[in-house]
């Protein structure tokens, strides 16, 4: 069970007059409820409209590279420098829908990698039957390909997916996670819009290839809930309570099976709120990675 309490930070209305909870006081937060052992659930408000700083960084602008990998030519993106971080898109994403904001924050702190997955976008689909572990070795073989033994992992929606079979299967090729939007199934009574809408992908004849591929892989995945407490790695899961396709209540549960991991719940954000509230995801992220950084890469 979680052991702390859930935090509960607001930065709006009223409580702005008296209090401002900056991203450190959050941090500080999330540091002294992992002391307890447990995950440290902390509940953040959604900003002002003022509270969004400038950033920019175009994908677009950025040249596309292509490593081979398992088979297939995949390609790829990369930003900024430091310690990697492997971004691991979600169903029907590619690197073009990247939210940018987030990623300069991201690149202004380490060597950020896109990339697209087998089927998608610029990469090369391939023979091979679409499952969520071949799409983790895809995910391994290109972290070897770019020359790192490992690299933080940022996954979103079926790219948490992804990211929780590649630290069980390949866990020398991750150095910690964060689970945005996460779940340990597609079947489960919290789910239900999420299969309905993977399993229209699949009976639709003008899907495409790639996207139909990817909605198989998912109607194929086993889950990970009884091999979730195997990962051995700094997990943060981070979810928006106004998320109807992989509800909070799915991060929490999962936050229970993996020790020590930390859980930050987003007030009425909605499925992958980092699109809405790209600079609080973006800085509560740097702030666990900072953390945990550990031995580095």
């Amino acid at each position: 069970m979680i052991k702390s309490s859930t935090i509960h930070l607001s930065i709006a209305g009223a409580l702005m007059k008296t209090h401002v909870w900056t991203p450190m006081t959050v941090a500080m937060c999330i540091a002294l409820c992992l002391g307890t052992g447990g995950a440290a659930p902390v509940m953040i408000s959604p900003k002002e409209p003022s509270d969004n700083p400038a950033f920019t960084c175009s994908v677009a602008d950025a040249p596309i590279h292509y490593a081979r990998v398992n088979g297939v030519r995949l390609a790829y993106r990369e930003f900024g420098s430091g310690d990697p971080l492997l971004v691991i898109v979600g169903f029907g994403a590619t690197m073009e829908q990247v939210n940018e904001t987030a990623l300069a924050l991201f690149s202004s702190k380490y060597h950020v990698f896109l990339y697209d997955h087998r089927g998608m976008g610029e990469s090369d689909r391939g023979h091979d039957t679409p499952t969520l572990p071949l799409y983790a070795h895809d995910a391994a073989e290109l972290i070897a390909a770019l020359g790192y033994q490992r690299m933080h992992i940022y996954g979103t929606s079926m790219g948490s997916f992804i990211a929780q079979e590649l630290a069980l299967t390949y866990p020398e090729r991750v150095q910690n996670i964060i689970l945005d939007s996460s779940s340990y199934s597609i079947r489960l009574p919290e789910t239900q819009e999420l299969l309905r809408y993977v399993e229209s992908v699949v009976s639709d004849p003008t899907s495409p290839p790639g996207l139909c591929d990817e909605a198989q892989a998912l109607l194929a995945w086993n889950g990970t809930w009884d091999r979730l407490a195997n990962i051995q790695k700094d997990v943060m899961l981070v979810v928006g309570t106004a998320d109807t396709i992989t509800p909070d209540i799915l991060s929490v549960r999962m936050a229970e099976q993996i020790k020590g991991s930390w859980l930050v719940r987003f007030k009425d954000l909605p499925h992958a709120g980092g699109d809405v509230d790209p600079i609080r995801y973006g800085k509560t992220a740097l702030y666990f990675l900072e953390m945990t950084a550990g031995d580095g890469i």
